[in-house]
């Protein structure tokens, strides 16, 4: 059921580095950003894999974790992630990449969450130096990097209430609590 996918697919910032996701994995999950909707149908999105630990390293240091839990400096060794999948755009159709984007890492990130899988979506990103280690042609700007693992650790769904603060955190059990707001504070209105 969609909906059972949607609350597993959280965003996951520690995995198990053993275990490894191949070529033919990442393939599938980018094939399901290529089927979601594309606005005008431009399909502007391209896609950098990587399943390589070498290569995974060095894009692990261009990426920046967890901005709210100011001391943790991101997945230690042995949990970090063991793909990446790099979105890019061209110039030609740069306005509308956004929209595109955030169907296409939905798509993947819930791929992944039916496989097993977990990813965490990245927008603070080394973009210079990312450009070099996935030697990306200058034409195409750096959008966003899926990171992606069998995941390491637990998160929870929090109801917060109205005008209460929206920072996810970790209890003394290491358990990542992520506020959501409630339904009824987030309809403005209703037409029946």
């Amino acid at each position: 059921m969609i909906a059972d996918l949607i609350k597993k697919n959280r965003s996951f910032r520690r995995f198990d580095q053993t275990h490894r996701i191949d070529l033919n994995t990442l393939s599938e999950l980018v094939d399901l950003g290529r089927l979601g909707a594309s606005a005008a149908n431009l399909q502007p999105l391209r896609y950098i894999l990587s399943c390589n630990p070498v290569v995974n390293e060095r894009v692990f240091e261009c990426l920046a974790w967890a901005a709210y839990l100011k001391s943790w400096p991101g997945p230690a060794p042995g949990e970090h992630p063991t793909a990446y999948i790099t979105m890019v755009c061209g110039p030609e159709h740069a306005k509308w990449a956004a929209t595109d984007m955030g169907i296409a890492a939905q798509n993947i990130l819930l791929g992944a969450t039916e496989k097993g899988l977990g990813g965490c979506m990245l927008g603070a990103i080394k973009r210079k130096a990312l450009r070099q280690v996935l030697q990306i042609p200058s034409e195409y700007d750096i959008l966003l990097v899926l990171a992606l693992g069998k995941p390491k650790e637990t998160v929870v769904i929090e109801s917060i209430p109205r005008d209460a603060g929206i920072e996810y955190w970790r209890d003394a059990d290491d358990v990542h609590h992520v506020p959501k707001r409630r339904l009824e504070d987030i309809i403005l209105a209703t037409h029946d």
